[in-house]
Order: structure tokens, then C-alpha cells, then sequence
């Protein structure tokens, strides 16, 4: 289904033309009564004023009227104001406005099997009312049921957090999932004529039944990702240290020394404490 616009006439125009065909009625009826067809002609005319009147529509702005003449589809009027149009055509009026949906709070689960809660925010608008109207049953119920669709399959598709550098997930690549999400249901509404303006992640996080094991889980793997930073940074500055001492011809170490100062060095470095260092001072004797 094409939108194709509607014929219309300025409604003020209108007005003026029903009143000159009523100013007619009432001359042919009244003054030239002696006529044998004046009574008909003037009904005709009343008959026309009736039938012209059902044409009379006033559109608001943002909106449009859909109209049908006895079943088949005449034209849409997008225009605000008050038109003559069509007469004897059923209208339908759609909003051109941008709107929000706001999607029910979904559990699903992600990549990796863990129930996760997800909602979002769908920023949309009708660019075509005629698909509005005649391609989907009811364009509002579908475009909420398709949103609800569209969120639970690109919540399936990423995990909820990763700890590995590169990869992605709902948590922190916000930014690319909702253009995703905007992307998907573009394709999906299309069919009804409405356009995504925007799609937010408006609620994320983990089921109530895996919260407290998932949360401690990330703070094990936040442990270990810092400290695998910490090793390979003391690690780096052990071997700077023993590259320098040997540069600077400071002292001479053999391997045995070098192994106590590299294990000496790491202590220091990743022990959570700070070190506290035995300073030999003699002996007794």
C-alpha cells in the first residue's frame, strides 16, 4: 500500500460554494414556484448541499485523515486546517507525532545462559499512513509486540558483562547494542509505516535468582583481571631493574643472586601489604 494524497478544497471556499447552491434552492423554490420542475430542481440542489457537506473535514496539525470511498482507498490528507474533500468517505485519523513506548521489563537469557532483566525505550513516529492503517491490523499493538521481539532476540545474542578485552556485551557496549536494537526494528516496522527515531536500554541486570552468585562472580573476575596487571607489571619492572644494574656495571650478580632479587622484587610488588624490609646489622660476634 502507496500513501497517494487525497483531493481536498479549502473548506472556507466550500462553505462559500454551499451557500450560493443553498441561496439557489431557496430562489428556484420560492420565486420561481410557477415552474412545473422548480420544487424538483431545488430538492436536486438540497440533495447536492447534503451530499457536499459530508465532505467537510478539519485536520489537526501532526495529523492525517485516511480516507475510503465505500471500501477502496481515495488519498490521505496531511495538510492542517479545514478541507472539503471527498464526500461520502469514511476517515480515519492517525497521529503523525513522534512517540514513546516504553517496553514491559522482559527476563530473558544471554549468550551464555544466565537469566539477565532487560527493558528499553522506543523513540518512534508514522512517516506513512496508509501502511499504518491497511497493512497491520493495528499499528500501535505491533509495534509492540515487534519491540518486545526485537529486545529479546539482541538480548540472546551478547553475554551481559565481559571481562576480556574486545569483547562485547549488553553492559558495556551500551552505544552499538541500541543501535542494533534501533536497526532491527527498523526492518521489522517498516511494514507498518513507522519510522525508529531511537532505542535506548532503559533497565539491565542480572535475574533476582542469580544476583548476589553473578555479582560475586564479577568481583572474583575483577580480582584476577588486576591481578594479572600486577604480575605482568612487576614482572616488567624485575627485569628492567636487573637490565639497568647489569648496564650500569653497579654490581655484579650471579644467577643465584638474580633469582633473590627477581623473587625479592615480585614480593614487593604484589604482595597486598607493604613490604617490610629484615636489615642485618652484624652478629654477636
Amino acid at each position: 500500500m502507496k500513501e497517494k494524497p487525497a483531493w481536498k478544497m479549502n473548506g472556507f471556499l466550500g462553505i462559500a460554494i454551499i451557500l450560493l447552491l443553498l441561496g439557489l434552492a431557496v430562489y428556484t423554490f420560492f420565486i420561481e414556484i410557477a415552474l412545473p420542475w422548480s420544487i424538483a430542481l431545488a430538492a436536486v440542489i438540497v440533495v447536492i448541499v447534503g451530499i457536499l457537506g459530508s465532505g467537510f473535514t478539519i485536520v489537526q496539525p501532526n495529523e492525517a485523515r485516511v480516507l475510503t470511498f465505500f471500501g477502496r482507498y481515495v488519498g490521505t490528507i496531511v495538510d492542517d486546517g479545514m478541507w472539503l474533500t471527498v464526500p461520502l468517505t469514511s476517515r480515519r485519523c492517525v497521529s503523525l507525532r513522534v512517540r514513546n513506548f516504553n517496553s514491559k521489563m522482559l527476563k530473558v537469557n544471554d549468550v551464555d545462559g544466565n537469566p539477565i532483566e532487560i527493558a528499553a525505550v522506543i523513540v518512534f513516529k508514522v512517516i506513512s499512513s496508509a501502511k499504518a492503517v491497511f497493512d497491520v491490523d493495528d499499528y500501535e499493538t505491533f509495534v509492540e509486540i515487534q519491540s518486545e521481539t526485537a529486545l529479546r532476540h539482541v538480548a540472546t545474542k551478547y553475554p551481559y558483562d565481559v571481562f576480556e578485552e574486545g569483547g562485547y556485551s549488553l553492559r558495556g557496549n551500551a552505544e552499538e547494542v541500541a543501535a542494533e536494537l534501533a536497526h532491527e526494528l527498523q526492518e521489522r516496522l517498516a511494514v507498518a509505516g513507522v519510522e525508529v527515531l531511537e532505542a535506548r536500554l532503559t533497565h539491565l541486570a542480572y535475574a533476582t535468582e542469580i544476583a548476589s552468585a553473578m555479582l560475586q562472580r564479577q568481583q572474583a573476575s575483577a580480582i584476577l583481571a588486576a591481578r594479572q596487571k600486577i604480575v605482568e607489571g612487576a614482572v616488567g619492572m624485575a627485569q628492567m631493574a636487573i637490565a639497568q644494574l647489569e648496564e650500569n656495571q653497579t654490581v655484579d650478580l650471579d644467577e643465584e643472586r638474580k633469582v633473590a632479587m627477581i623473587n625479592n622484587l615480585l614480593v614487593a610488588i604484589v604482595s597486598d601489604r607493604s613490604a617490610q624490609p629484615v636489615i642485618n646489622t652484624g652478629t654477636l660476634y
